[in-house]
C-alpha cells in the first residue's frame, strides 16, 4: 500500500508577483525532493481535475463564487489583487479550481481506490480563504471544500482537520465554526498574521498559538496533550490535514525552529490514529513552506510518514 500524490500542471501556472513568496517553483522543489529521495518509485501520482462552482458553493458564499470567477482575468499580463496579498492573474482561476478538486479526487481515492492515505500537491493554497472572502495567498479553501464533498458524497459524520502550518487556519475555523460534525486543531505562532485564533471558544476548535522561538519539543508537547487526545475522543471517520511546512528553521516567514523529523512524527502519529478509528484514511493538503529546499525535504518526510 502506499500514498497517492495528486497535482496537475496547470497549479504551476498560476503566476504571482516576481517577490511573492508562493510561487510556482514551491512545487518543483517538491518533485524535485521525491525524485532525489527516490520516494517517487513507491508513489502512486495523478492528476487531480478541477473542482466545480457546486463543490464550491458548499462551503463559501454563492455571490463571492460567482465573483471571482466574473472578475478572474483571461488575458497575459491581466491581473487582480483579492486582498494585498492575493493575487490573480491569466491562470490563476484554473489553477485554483484543480487546487480544490485535488481535495475531492483525494476524498475519492481514500474511500474507493487502492490507497488508504493521499497528499495534494497543488496551489494556490486555501486555509485562509474564508466563507465568503480571499485571503493570505488563498483564493478557494481547499481544505474545507474537501471535508464538504466527503459528508455530501459518502455521508461521513465526522471529520478530524488538522493544520500545522504557522499560520492560524482562519479561513477553516470560519466554515466550519458552527459545525460540530468537525473536530479542528491548528498550531500557529502568536502573534503572527493573521493574528487570529486565541479567542475561540467552541469545544470542536483545538486552537494552539505557540510565541516565536518555540522549540519542536514544545511544538510536540502541546500536539500530544492537546490534539492527539481530543482527535482519539472524537473518533474522526476521516482525518484531513493542511499541512504548511513555514514553520521550518530554515524557513524565513516563521520563528518556530521545526524541521523534517517533527513532521514526519505528527504523520505517524496522525495516521495511528486513523488506524484506529477510520480505516486508515488520511489526506493531506499542501498549505504554506516558502523556503524551496526545506519545503521540499519536509514534504519528502511527511509523505514517508503516510506510507
Amino acid at each position: 500500500m502506499s500514498v497517492t500524490v495528486f497535482s496537475h500542471y496547470y497549479c504551476g501556472m498560476h503566476e504571482v508577483h516576481q517577490a511573492h513568496p508562493e510561487s510556482p517553483e514551491r512545487l518543483d522543489a517538491i518533485n524535485d525532493q521525491f525524485i532525489r529521495s527516490g520516494l517517487n518509485f513507491v508513489l502512486q501520482q495523478k492528476d487531480c481535475s478541477p473542482a466545480l462552482q457546486e463543490d464550491l458553493y458548499r462551503v463559501h458564499d454563492v455571490a463571492y463564487v460567482n465573483d471571482i470567477f466574473k472578475r478572474a482575468p483571461t488575458e497575459k499580463g491581466q491581473q487582480i489583487w483579492l486582498d494585498p496579498d492575493t493575487i490573480m492573474t491569466q491562470h490563476s482561476l484554473r489553477a485554483a479550481l484543480y487546487a480544490a478538486g485535488s481535495g475531492l479526487n483525494a476524498v475519492d481515492e481514500v474511500m474507493m481506490g487502492d490507497n488508504q492515505s493521499a497528499f495534494c500537491a497543488v496551489r494556490p493554497p486555501g486555509h485562509h480563504a474564508s466563507h465568503n472572502a480571499a485571503m493570505g495567498f488563498c483564493i478557494f479553501n481547499n481544505i474545507a471544500v474537501a471535508a464538504a464533498y466527503a459528508f455530501a458524497h459518502f455521508n461521513v459524520k465526522r471529520i478530524a482537520i488538522v493544520d500545522f502550518d504557522v499560520h492560524h487556519g482562519n479561513g477553516t475555523e470560519d466554515i466550519f465554526a458552527n459545525d460540530e460534525r468537525v473536530l479542528f486543531c491548528s498550531s500557529f505562532q502568536y502573534p503572527l498574521y493573521p493574528n487570529t485564533g486565541t479567542n475561540s471558544i467552541s469545544p470542536h476548535i483545538v486552537n494552539t498559538p505557540l510565541p516565536p522561538g518555540s522549540s519542536a519539543a514544545q511544538w510536540r508537547n502541546e500536539v500530544t496533550t492537546r490534539w492527539l487526545p481530543a482527535i482519539d475522543h472524537f473518533s474522526p471517520e476521516l482525518i484531513l490535514i493542511s499541512a504548511g511546512f513555514d514553520g521550518h528553521l530554515e524557513d524565513d516567514t516563521s520563528a518556530f525552529q521545526l524541521r523534517e523529523d517533527d513532521y514526519y512524527w505528527l504523520g505517524q502519529s496522525l495516521k495511528n490514529l486513523a488506524h484506529i478509528h477510520c480505516q486508515g484514511r488520511i489526506i493531506g493538503m499542501l498549505e504554506g513552506g516558502y523556503d524551496m529546499s526545506s519545503l521540499g525535504r519536509s514534504v519528502v518526510a511527511f509523505v514517508k510518514s503516510l506510507i
